[in-house]
């Protein structure tokens, strides 16, 4: 299998930061982004932080843009209020204004996606991170990542390059799709090193969802443990990775992004010298393959579609040559995984 081909080599198109789209409400953002008027009327509903995150809603932008040039038509996309209150309002104002299909980006639209999509029966919504298996609606597709395999690679390469035995995990929010994330990188780690030690702490606690878009708190989570001896932390922490970035440069230490890759997101030369490698959560194959299969009349919803690494829909990048290495055990250690050698847990052991 070519992990390397899993590198996004800039296909991001980075744009400015949410917030500077949004109004003080937080409902609109930015209309039509190209494409033409033939084609889809995609609505796009971002989870916190917006697009500019250089993470998770830049990678489901980045799917929307390429199924645009596919398939031509245009994007809506809408970004939460500070407190996220709102969410079931922008699904609601997508689907009042025509939009079809909608995405909802992230797992937090679990709780209302359901409810939204029962009362607009003929249009489709996809939830990221999220299921469309008994939401109340038969209309809505999950569209889901063995996020686990690919943070069990992270583990692999973290303990394959760590000098210190010690290394380290910041999560965003606490919460059940996250600590799949720490489950499994700390199950690669120590599937290398049984004796390294990782050091785990969340940003903010399970219904806080401010862990992932809050830079600074990260920069102090990830100091912490540089300086209790870890010499690579891992960041599942959405906008917040910025910090832990930032935290491995000031302490001449190594870092690994998430989602995106994030060497080539993250724009900064000094930052992108910290980034060993991402954990690759390819949403924006996703959404792209998605937004084809409504266009082709294939999408069935009330269902979920499962990305993982035998599909190389999680993977690690290789930009910047640091973990070019090691590739033959990356390769090994997923060979194991997708012939189910090794079952990487979903759930922390303690």
């Amino acid at each position: 299998m070519k992990l390397a081909a899993l590198a996004i080599a800039g296909s991001l198109a980075l744009a400015a930061c949410a917030s500077d789209e949004t109004g003080s409400g937080g409902g609109s953002g930015s209309g039509a982004s190209g494409g033409s008027e033939d084609g889809p009327k995609i609505g796009l509903a971002y989870d916190t932080g917006g697009r500019g995150d250089k993470s998770f809603n830049d990678s489901a932008y980045a799917g929307v843009e390429a199924a645009i040039e596919a398939n031509g038509g245009e994007v809506q996309e809408l970004s939460p209020n500070a407190d996220a209150s709102n969410r079931a309002d922008l699904l609601t104002q997508l689907a009042d204004d025509g939009y079809n299909p909608i995405i909802a980006v992230g797992f937090n639209y679990a709780d209302v996606i359901g409810d939204v999509a029962e009362q607009y029966p003929d249009t489709q919504f996809a939830i990221v991170d999220g299921t469309g298996v008994d939401v109340g609606a038969d209309n809505v597709t999950g569209l889901q990542f063995a996020a686990n395999q690919g943070s069990f690679l992270g583990g692999v390469a973290a303990a394959t390059k760590s000098e210190t035995g010690n290394v380290g995990f910041v999560g965003g929010v606490q919460s059940p799709l996250i600590e799949s994330f720490e489950a499994g990188f700390t199950a690669g780690a120590k599937a290398v090193k049984p004796d390294i030690t990782v050091q785990v702490q969340y940003i903010s606690p399970a219904g806080d969802f401010s862990g992932f878009n809050d830079p600074a708190r990260g920069q102090i989570v990830a100091q912490g443990m540089y300086d209790a001896g870890a010499d690579i932390v891992y960041a599942a922490a959405g906008g917040s990775g910025i910090g832990v970035f930032q935290a491995a440069a000031a302490s001449g230490k190594r870092a690994i992004g998430v989602d995106s890759d994030q060497y080539e997101t993250v724009g900064d030369p000094a930052l992108q010298a910290v980034i060993m490698t991402s954990v690759l959560k390819r949403v924006d194959n996703a959404v792209e393959a998605y937004i084809g299969s409504f266009v082709d009349g294939s999408v069935q919803g009330g269902q979920d579609v499962v990305n993982d690494l035998s599909t190389e829909g999680v993977g690690l990048s290789y930009s910047g040559g640091f973990i070019d290495d090691i590739k033959s055990t990356i390769d090994d250690y997923t060979q194991q995984i997708v012939d189910g050698e090794i079952t990487v847990p979903e759930t922390p052991s303690n």
